[in-house]
């Protein structure tokens, strides 16, 4: 199977795993005018599993590291299938909170709530699990990240009206999607073997553990986002019915380019963890608050209602977010 080196390569993998995720949701803001979320969110589980589905098969079965995808999960040990499943269902549940408080809020006080939250804990509970990387450095990455989550959370403060829904709902669905986002990373790590090179028995390769994750997302699906569709947060109560009477091609095609987006970034963050540490890996994927924050901001324009005399907030947002990623980086050499 495929396998990185070096710092360098996992610094870089973890740079594309916060552009894809902090670009998936993109796609979601591209469908919610003819789509209702809940349905997309169903392409978008699709996506995740069929990605890590391509990935298993090809980056992990080729070469002569490491286990091979099908000679891994047969020699699997049940206690750490059932670590990978575990995260992919607390994924699952943090994420379409996520997605509802995108709906609710937008990109741009989302993301810099809900996962930058899910950076701090996820940081911490994963430098617990395995700690790499000077705890000082690290640390006060995280709270340059946490500075930025504060300052976005002031300047949705500002921006919302009292005809619109209550400040307070989208900022609070937002902190519960990033306190449930912050554990699954490390359930996901916990299953896998330390040496990709040569894996430990029983435990999972990254691709292995990334299939049974995905799995985890779709089967949980069917009781979250049942719930989600029939008594909904936000939005209006759909049926499965109206996933086949209401899709077309394009919309179905939007949700999975969505799902394999995050998948590929979530893959890249699992192989770049043996070289750069599951909290640095981690911790910089989760950096997606910055490039969401800039889609939200700049492309989809959301907020554009902001008084001109706080515009310093997101300008602090930003630089502060930046800082706190560069501290992560330099950590693991400091």
């Amino acid at each position: 199977m495929y396998i990185i080196d070096n710092y360098t390569i996992a610094v870089f993998l973890s740079f594309i795993t916060m552009l894809c995720w902090g670009s998936w949701a993109n796609t979601q803001k591209l469908s919610s005018k003819q789509w209702p979320f809940q349905l997309f969110y169903w392409d978008y589980s699709f996506g995740i599993l069929l990605i890590t589905v391509v990935l298993a098969f090809t980056l992990g079965s080729t070469g002569q590291d490491g286990r091979a995808f099908l000679e891994d999960l047969g020699q699997a040990e049940s206690r750490y299938l059932g670590y990978a499943l575990l995260g992919g269902i607390i994924f699952n549940f943090a994420n379409l909170l996520l997605v509802i408080a995108i709906e609710i809020a937008g990109m741009a006080i989302a993301f810099p709530i809900g996962i930058g939250i899910a950076l701090v804990l996820g940081v911490i509970t994963n430098y617990m699990f395995n700690p790499e990387g000077d705890p000082i450095t690290l640390f006060a990455g995280v709270l340059f990240v946490m500075i930025a989550i504060i300052l976005d959370a002031i300047a949705y403060k500002y921006i919302t009206k009292s005809e619109q829904e209550t400040p307070l709902k989208g900022i609070l669905i937002s902190l519960l999607a990033g306190v449930a986002m912050g554990f699954f990373y490390r359930y996901v790590a916990q299953s896998m073997t330390t040496d990709f090179l040569v894996p430990e028995p029983g435990k999972l390769t990254p691709y292995t553990a990334l299939v049974v994750f995905s799995i985890g997302i779709l089967l949980s699906n069917f009781v979250f986002n049942t719930v989600n569709m029939y008594r909904p947060i936000s939005g209006n109560p759909v049926t499965y019915r109206n996933y086949f009477t209401l899709g077309n091609l394009k919309l179905h095609f939007i949700g999975w380019l969505g799902g394999a987006i995050w998948g590929i970034g979530m893959s890249f963050s699992i192989i770049a963890s043996e070289q750069a540490g599951p909290a640095i890996a981690y911790g910089l994927g989760q950096g997606a608050t910055l490039v969401a924050a800039f889609w939200g901001v700049f492309i989809w324009k959301e907020l554009k209602d902001l008084p001109k005399s706080k515009n310093w907030l997101i300008t602090a947002m930003f630089v502060c977010f930046i800082i706190g990623l560069a501290l992560i980086i330099y950590s693991k050499v400091a």
